[in-house]
């Protein structure tokens, strides 16, 4: 019996797999485990069910167009080739695409995007910017073709004639229109100042929408200074573009309506305003009349010497009991004052010598007993108009014994 190397029994078992047709563009359903994406862009994973594995290859170039991140859990349907790696002596399934069950593959991408950007807080009311009331300059980001730019046109400019259009044509589907609309967005609010932007485009499928569900886009809108109004598809149609814009408009041609104010609207508004204002200052102008001509009408301002009058004749009394009470005070202050003058004449030694008495002084001193002299004592006696000298001759007996017995 011949004997066979490894090398060759897996390369027999990888022919037979090749020649078999039903192995080529098989599709098998199953559910996604331990998948790993490595640098290389090349993915490998296993498809399960309930009573068995097999192991998935998807190589970079076919990877590179998911829409969708694959994830453990997942239940998917993947199209492709069953073969053998020789080198492990391995079957695996060689993936050319790959879809999610009971989903579509843009749906799908589409829940995990949002999820992902709510989790960042790229959706928050609190991110929202309001729009400029009378924007004078508008950027639009949108094809040139089709009529999304002329809706936006003659509405904006039907409500108010005067505001400025300043279109960026960009691709709004297709390879590389996501980057051209981001770079756009990116365009206004580096190089072109706006007062607020409109990004959008017409009706269409989620994918002919797909461009503003990508990343990009929805960052470039988050990121941009200038308000954004999001104008994609219908009414009906959402992206994750809407989410992340400051204001979402069902169609362009409300993105205009929304971007600008009406005219006639502001007209007429004007006019009320003016109206209410003029009908206030009359009220008020009436009002004034109206306490003028009271004013006028009064006892005050129609005799006014009667007031004076009565103002005259009250400070005539005031003066008069001003000067009555004055007078008054004076007079109690004068009879205090000759009193106290009566009282210190009194208390006046030169009042006594006025009325005949006389003192003795010795010595500088006032004499105030017969106890202070005695005989040949040299004394001056002051009178009313003068000093007399005098000599002592004698002295009672009675004092001269008290003053001996000292």
């Amino acid at each position: 019996m011949a004997i066979h190397s490894v090398s060759q029994v897996n390369k027999f078992i990888k022919g037979m797999f090749d020649r078999e047709n039903v192995l080529k563009g098989i599709m098998i359903r199953g559910e996604i485990s331990n998948f790993k994406c490595y640098p290389s862009g090349h993915c490998y994973f296993t498809l399960k069910d309930a009573g068995g594995a097999l192991k998935v290859v998807m190589f970079k170039s076919r990877a590179q167009h998911l829409r969708f991140q694959p994830v453990n859990g997942l239940k998917v349907v993947a199209a492709g080739t069953i073969s053998v790696y020789e080198r492990d002596g391995a079957y695996q399934l060689y993936v050319d695409s790959l879809a999610p069950e009971g989903t579509g593959d843009l749906q799908l991408a589409f829940e995990q995007l949002k999820a992902k950007l709510t989790e960042e807080g790229l959706f928050d009311q609190s991110w929202k910017k309001p729009l400029p009331v009378f924007p004078k300059r508008i950027g639009v980001v949108t094809s040139l073709a089709g009529a999304v730019l002329r809706d936006i046109y003659h509405v904006s400019k039907h409500r108010w004639p005067k505001v400025q259009l300043l279109l960026h044509p960009v691709q709004v589907q297709g390879e590389g229109s996501a980057e051209q609309i981001a770079s756009a967005i990116e365009f206004f609010n580096k190089l072109c100042p706006v007062d607020v932007l409109i990004v959008g485009r017409g009706g269409g499928s989620m994918e002919d929408l797909w461009s503003f569900n990508e990343e990009c886009v929805v960052r470039a809108i988050f990121a941009s200074k200038i308000p954004v109004i999001s104008a994609v598809g219908h009414e009906t149609d959402f992206t994750l573009a809407d989410f992340v814009a400051d204001v979402r408009a069902a169609t362009p041609s409300n993105a205009a309506e929304l971007a600008v104010p009406d005219c006639r609207e502001v007209a007429r508004h004007v006019q009320n305003l003016q109206a209410r204002l003029t009908s206030q200052v009359k009220k008020e102008i009436e009002s004034r009349r109206l306490r003028l001509e009271a004013c006028l009408r009064s006892p005050v301002l129609a005799n006014p010497q009667s007031l004076l009058a009565a103002r005259r004749q009250r400070l005539d009394y005031v003066l008069s009991d001003l000067q009555r009470l004055t007078e008054k005070v004076i007079t109690t202050k004068k009879h205090r004052l000759n009193l106290w003058l009566e009282r210190l004449d009194g208390m006046n030694p030169a009042g006594v010598l006025r009325r005949g008495y006389a003192m003795a002084e010795k010595g500088g001193k006032l004499v105030n007993s017969v106890e202070d002299v005695a005989p040949k004592d040299k004394l001056l006696l002051v009178l009313q108009d003068g000093k007399v000298p005098v000599e002592v001759v004698g002295v009672p007996a009675k004092a001269k014994a008290g003053k001996e017995g000292k």
